[in-house]
């Protein structure tokens, strides 16, 4: 996955001195980069701040992915605006300290393209060479941010099969929430600025609110700073715990961290604490409430893949089923029985598809196959391409070892196990279920 900085306004602090600022003394934004960063001048990369915002609002500057609890990040409230430079109060005492740090005004929309061009020059250099399945595109405002991104991916040979993650950073991409979510292929919330640019009592709904969504439109939704406190310490505060945990039950996908593995002391204990969190989270999600709920969103006639797939779940639950496997090509399918959430594993088994343009021969699939990762619940497998997916005679028989000693060797299938299996044969769908011998 590849993060771009977007829209991002920060303070030049050329020399890379600490900088101290002291409560109630007075503090000078200016867009004149050339001029010295010190505790009354802070040099900006963005000449459009004094026309953005007015007397009495808040700006927040901070080292990259600060919590606001840190003594290295400040409030500051706008005192007035002269000319180009904006003079503003300081809230509290802190030493910013470093090269960078990012600035945030509350709810003002600041000018600049979402897609910079230094974001576009990573992605068509780094971004090409390391085939990025994800893009995930920071400060997105409008549905029209992501057709930007996809535009600009689909020039970029093999990137035009990336996948864009819109992150939801502030008040102007919660307004246009639903409109982004159609147009993204996932969702990433971004807790610590929209900590920000929200009353803390709001948050929680917010986060519940936009989970359901992307639930509901079997698109992934990712959480992000949950366990600030773990840069620093070897565990996590009660409350980071419980919140790692109601992310879970509230249906996100994924986890990301920041801090705590970018610049934390424990990065590998912050992975196993949060992931043993999540499993736990895991056994005592109510599946049945949400399938139920799922069903009812979709509502009738559903189309003819929601019914399959809502099906094999059903399927899988009344049998007790260790594990639902699915043959797909796109993918699609095994994402629509991962959206029903079933309580067991989801094999996907992507079934390569062998294209040529006369001149080359490609295989389309991996990128398929590793996109699914992020899904919660889904495991793809990449089989082999000489077996056809929809097959004629319905005896996938030899890819369906494959997929069952996957599961083996896995551990989530053992002998005596139901299995339900969803495949194409010709052009019907097909829900078996199946009794493992020894």
């Amino acid at each position: 996955m590849l993060d771009t900085v977007g829209p991002e306004l920060q303070v030049v602090n050329k020399t890379e001195h600490p900088i101290s600022l002291q409560a109630d003394t007075l503090v000078v934004l200016t867009p004149d980069q050339n001029k010295e960063a010190g505790s009354n001048l802070l040099p900006l990369n963005f000449n459009g701040l004094s026309k953005a915002v007015k007397k009495g609002d808040t700006i927040f500057i901070g080292q990259y992915l600060f919590t606001g609890s840190e003594t290295t990040s400040v409030w500051l409230e706008v005192s007035e605006v002269n000319g180009d430079d904006v003079t503003c109060v300081i809230k509290n005492s802190a030493t910013l300290a470093g090269s960078l740090y990012t600035l945030h005004v509350s709810q003002i929309r600041i000018d600049l393209p979402t897609l910079t061009n230094k974001d576009k020059e990573v992605i068509s250099t780094w971004g090409v060479q390391n085939n990025i399945d994800f893009l995930s595109l920071s400060f997105t405002r409008h549905a029209e941010d992501v057709r930007h991104a996809r535009e600009f991916l689909s020039k970029l040979g093999d990137l035009k099969q990336t996948q864009i993650f819109a992150k939801i950073e502030n008040i102007e991409g919660l307004t246009h929430f639903d409109e982004i979510l159609r147009e993204a292929d996932g969702i990433i919330l971004s807790r610590g600025n929209l900590g920000i640019d929200l009353p803390p009592e709001k948050v929680f709904l917010f986060q519940k609110a936009a989970i359901y969504k992307c639930n509901m439109a079997g698109k992934p939704a990712v959480v992000t700073r949950v366990v600030d406190t773990m840069t620093d310490n070897l565990r996590p505060t009660r409350a980071e715990a419980t919140d790692v945990a109601n992310a879970v039950l509230d249906g996100s996908d994924a986890i990301v961290l920041g801090a705590e593995t970018l610049r934390g002391l424990y990065p590998v204990d912050t992975i196993s604490t949060v992931g043993k969190i999540c499993a736990e989270a895991e056994k005592v999600y109510n599946q049945d409430i949400y399938f139920k709920k799922a069903v009812k969103f979709v509502g009738e006639p559903m189309t003819h893949l929601e019914s399959i797939t809502s099906s094999a779940v059903r399927a899988a639950i009344k049998v007790k089923a260790s594990v639902i496997i699915c043959f797909t090509s796109s993918g699609r399918a095994a994402r629509l029985i991962a959206k029903y959430r079933p309580t067991m594993p989801v094999i996907s088994v992507v079934i390569p598809q062998l294209k040529t343009n006369q001149l080359r021969w490609t295989f389309t699939g991996a990128f398929e196959a590793r996109q699914s990762l992020i899904v919660r619940g889904l495991f793809p497998m990449l089989a082999d391409p000489r077996h056809p997916a929809e097959s004629k005679s319905g005896t996938n028989e030899s890819i369906l070892k494959v997929a069952l000693d996957h599961g083996k060797a896995f551990g989530i299938i053992k002998p005596h196990d139901r299995v339900v299996v969803c495949q194409k044969v010709g052009d019907s769908s097909v829900v078996k279920i199946i009794e493992l011998d020894d």
